[in-house]
């Protein structure tokens, strides 16, 4: 039976006509006019039905391309023993406007050469002319079988193959022998299948979850449809995967969630096609917005419109890679152990192990006992003999989701297995990911499910937020691993030293919770995480606890990124917030695990070394008590005290050193530890040539914290900040962190923390540290010649992200600074433009916090008049936000 109706068959190609045309006029005209006007008329239907049609549509591009080849064939004189075979999609009978048609021109052993040489290329010649994009190939039946026999790609789409025109028992021979012993095993060809999507998966994040994902090769997307649909034809021999149903491999609703989730990504891919006229697979932030005015989206308050696209797309895919996975497991049972005898161990009287996977004693068991769903999740987590949950179980608690309501929600039975999951000791993030991806995790906490495939359009956040969220839980049991130590050593101590552990993993699971609710996601996470508290009957303090973590989960990370956090005013300040070690301890822990599964280009040495150097002095104060008053005058004294002690062994003049000391200022002695001081001393003292001062260190604490610091002293110039940002940028370098001092006798003292392009400090690096030296020097010597454009690409994604720049000004009570907060798009030069606009205004920095993320810049400078004062004129202050903003934005035009 046709896939296409006889109406859109005569509609496409009327062949009376065609026959006529093709008298009078070449083939090749005529062919090309019936291809290109069919298009255009699938395109049209398309356009109106999109979804409700799709299914016809991509099989009746390929019924056209059927007829226009047949045509084509007939115009050459073939041997008897020739076939045109179509292979791999297009042998399902699929094509989408702009995909490959795969060829086979198949031929008989026997033929000599010259009887199909000809023929063959003049017809691949003529296809070419008529605008088909086509993958061909000319086999004989015998290296048909030498060649499937060695390649799994080449043998799949053998499998998947139809003659169009020709002797049809040639590709029946081909068919007969690759689903033989011959060629694949049954058991063969399951694992090469198995282990080319398992490589697929690798190259694509191993995620469903990516910013730009492939509809194609991602998981969850056409191929791992496919995949089943091939392991299907081998082992049962089907034409069509819906055939499984007949072999209880597919109920209903799974079948249902295939032929749906099928055309969905069907309907995308064919839309993508026309938006990018080439074949295209990749859902690329310009086609995610495209596509979603396609299709009818609109922004609306809670997400925007290429975010409720991208929503749905998350959602299917999910479900799509669940359900390949529960398909790959029968499969696997069927073909890799079916002769085996099943290994079976009683659990109670609702489980056994079977095999080592988790089978449901009787079907009815969750409808008699609707508890033992969570139950299966629990025995997961902490029975060590328990690998996975087996397949017909997973499909029982499918067909039994709609018990867990909220009567469900509230009993205590599952309430207690729900924390006893969270309490277990092994495999405890691996369960809730198999809970998330069944749909029990959402089901049961109501809120966790409207996360469920929402992303964030930003390149910050590289997941969807319940990704993010299961990641976040999965790095806080790895931090428990002794593995990680070395890398994260402050967290992976404190992790084994909190006194109840499941109070992290629900802050966990609730600290983004609320996205997406239209408010302060961590107010509206501190509500809920209340409610399930009071329902899992957590005490009062357990429950203040983890409300005050998720309320107050992005402080810390925001306090060392933008805070000057080197200012023990600022320490006291943070420290009073934490009230107590333990709830530092368990913010840090949160903290380190939120960055890392964020984004991993978050996490690199100069952030971890923040986060490290905050939480050990928020822990000094607290230890020391918040009622103990900052001193600051004894602060400059203990640091000169040991820093003149570093020097006096290296027996520099006590009095060149004070000289040098009475210029820096107060400020300088309070920001800076002794060991900086005196390396900065040191270095000056040293440098007995006119000119400017510049030297390298590295500021580690560990192989995984720190960064490199530039130290630059020479006469201050107005433009010296801007240049120094462009040489460094330039060179491919990341600023992290600035400090600005102006001596009293007219110098400039500027230190910048810098990471290279993979967030790794350069001091392993000779030839690049003395390039960067030179480089300085050079530009500092002869100013006037310097050029501040910095010649670098911005990346292509960030380039659908050039979001208008905000510049926030504020004058803090008793600071002697204004503070100013720009968020920008990132681009190459941009500190640059930064420091020409403050010098063109006369305006001079103290301190600049940097940090650069996904795509977006959130700096922190604290800037004053070159006398020192903070700014204050309203006009001033109004041109200075203005200017930034003009200079940003237009350049990134």
């Amino acid at each position: 039976m046709s896939l296409v109706s006889d109406q859109l068959q005569a509609q496409l190609v009327n062949h009376q006509d065609l026959e006529q045309r093709l008298k009078h006029h070449s083939a090749a005209k005529v062919l090309k006019a019936v291809l290109q006007d069919g298009q255009a008329q699938l395109d049209a239907l398309f356009n109106t039905h999109k979804e409700t049609r799709i299914y016809e549509l991509i099989h009746a591009r390929a019924w056209l391309v059927d007829q226009i080849l047949c045509l084509a064939w007939q115009q050459y004189n073939w041997p008897e023993e020739a076939a045109l075979v179509a292979v791999g999609g297009y042998g399902r009978g699929e094509l989408h406007p702009q995909s490959d048609i795969d060829l086979l021109i198949l031929l008989g052993n026997n033929l000599d050469e010259p009887s199909w040489h000809g023929c063959t290329q003049e017809f691949i010649t003529f296809i070419w002319d008529l605008g088909l994009q086509i993958s061909s190939s000319v086999r004989t039946l015998d290296d048909c079988y030498e060649q499937a026999k060695d390649d799994i790609t080449i043998a799949t789409s053998l499998l998947e193959s139809h003659t169009l025109i020709g002797k049809s028992g040639l590709r029946k021979k081909v068919f007969d022998w690759v689903i033989s012993d011959q060629a694949w095993s049954d058991e063969a060809f399951y694992k090469a299948r198995v282990a080319t999507q398992q490589q697929r998966h690798i190259r694509t994040n191993d995620t469903e979850y990516n910013l730009e994902p492939n509809i194609k090769n991602s998981s969850g997307g056409l191929r791992d449809i496919q995949t089943i649909g091939w392991i299907g034809k081998r082992h049962f021999g089907l034409r069509y995967m819906a055939q499984l149903s007949g072999h209880n491999y597919l109920n209903q609703g799974e079948l249902d969630t295939l032929k749906e989730g099928t055309n969905y990504l069907w309907t995308i891919r064919y839309a993508l096609h026309l938006i990018a006229k080439r074949p295209e697979d990749r859902l690329l932030f310009d086609h995610q917005h495209k596509l979603a005015e396609f299709f009818g989206y609109q922004d609306n308050d809670d997400e925007l419109a290429v975010e409720q696209f991208m929503h749905r797309y998350y959602r299917t895919v999910m479900h799509l890679a669940e359900l390949n996975q529960t398909l790959l497991q029968l499969f696997d049972q069927a073909i890799l152990h079916a002769h085996e005898d099943d290994q079976v161990v009683s659990i109670n009287k609702r489980f056994e192990l079977r095999n080592g996977r988790l089978q449901a004693c009787y079907p009815s068991v969750f409808l008699r006992q609707p508890f033992a769903i969570m139950e299966a999740f629990v025995i997961l987590a902490q029975n060590p003999q328990c690998n996975a949950i087996g397949a017909e179980c997973k499909r029982i608690i499918q067909a039994h989701r709609h018990l867990i309501d909220d009567k469900y929600r509230r009993d205590i039975r599952v309430n207690s297995l729900f924390m006893e999951l969270l309490r277990s000791p092994e495999r405890m993030s691996h369960t809730l990911l198999e809970m998330q991806r069944q749909g029990v995790l959402g089901d049961y906490l109501p809120s966790f499910n409207k996360i469920v495939g929402r992303m964030q359009h930003d390149l910050y956040h590289i997941y969807t937020v319940d990704a993010h969220t299961m990641k976040v839980v999965k790095k806080m049991r790895e931090l428990l691993l002794p593995r990680e130590q070395e890398r994260f050593p402050v967290a992976g101590r404190l992790v084994h030293e909190l006194p109840k552990i499941e109070l992290l993993y629900i802050a966990g699971l609730y600290h983004d919770i609320g996205k997406g609710s239209g408010r302060d996601h961590s107010v509206v996470g501190a509500e809920e995480v209340r409610h399930f508290c009071k329902q899992h009957q957590l005490g009062k303090w357990d429950t203040e606890l983890v409300s005050w973590l998720v309320r107050n989960h992005l402080l810390m990370s925001m306090t060392a990124q933008k805070r000057d956090i080197s200012n023990p005013d600022i320490i006291h300040e943070f420290a009073k917030k934490m009230e107590d070690e333990l709830h530092l301890g368990y913010l840090y822990v949160l903290t380190v695990c939120d960055i890392n599964a964020t984004n991993p280009a978050l996490w690199n040495n100069w952030r971890a070394s923040l986060l490290r150097q905050l939480y050990t002095a928020t822990n000094r104060v607290l230890r020391l008590g918040l009622d103990v008053p900052v001193d600051h005058h004894a602060l400059i004294e203990q640091s000169q005290t040991d820093a003149r002690k570093l020097l006096q062994e290296q027996r520099f003049n006590p009095a060149s050193v004070m000289r040098l000391w009475k210029n820096l200022g107060d400020d300088y002695f309070i920001r800076e530890n002794a060991k900086t001081i005196a390396w900065h001393t040191r270095t000056i003292l040293n440098h007995q040539v006119d000119g400017p001062v510049v030297a390298i260190s590295e500021t580690s604490y560990s192989a995984f914290e720190g960064g490199t610091q530039v130290f630059v002293y020479t006469q201050d110039k107005p433009n010296l900040f801007a240049a120094l940002c462009a040489i460094l940028g330039q060179l491919h370098l990341d600023i992290q962190d600035a400090r600005i001092i102006t001596t009293e006798d007219g110098y400039s003292m500027d230190t910048f923390v810098v990471l290279d392009a993979n967030g790794k400090t350069i001091n392993q690096t000779p030839a690049l540290l003395e390039k960067l030296q030179h480089r300085l020097i050079q530009a500092l010597q002869f100013p006037d010649e310097f050029g501040y454009i910095v010649q670098q690409r911005q990346p292509r994604t960030h380039k659908f992200f050039n979001h208008p720049s905000i510049v926030s000004l504020s004058n803090p009570e008793g600071r002697s600074w204004t503070r100013l907060e720009l968020s920008s798009a990132d681009r190459p030069g941009l500190l640059a433009q930064v420091g020409l606009v403050f010098m063109r205004l006369g305006i001079s920095i103290q301190k600049a916090k940097i940090q650069s993320i996904g795509g977006r810049v959130e700096d922190v400078f604290f800037i004053t008049l070159n006398n020192g004062k903070r700014i204050e004129d309203g006009r001033l202050l109004q041109t200075l936000e203005s200017d930034i903003c003009n200079a940003l934005d237009t350049h990134t035009q």
